[in-house]
């Protein structure tokens, strides 16, 4: 799998927040690039294909839409 990203990932344990309509959903990052990051979550219901990603504790805000999808992880690329 890691030879398709166009950029290298590092490991990461932050808080972050998925916004999107009004939403606020928490998240774990568990990795992020340049280009995209793998995120966890407690459920994926209501998420939606593209929301906001917001890292806590830093002013990082970046809009992403989801790459791939498994139960409790998605892989998202920023626009």
């Amino acid at each position: 799998m890691d030879n398709h990203r166009a950029a290298p990932r590092h490991r990461v344990l932050k808080a972050g927040s998925i916004e999107f309509n009004g939403g606020v959903i928490d998240c774990t990052i568990r990795n992020v690039s340049d280009t995209g990051a793998a995120i966890e979550v407690a459920s994926q219901l209501g998420i939606p294909d593209s929301f906001w990603l917001v890292i806590s504790g830093t002013h990082t805000r970046r809009h992403c839409r989801v790459a791939w999808r498994n139960e409790k992880r998605i892989g998202v690329a920023f626009d």
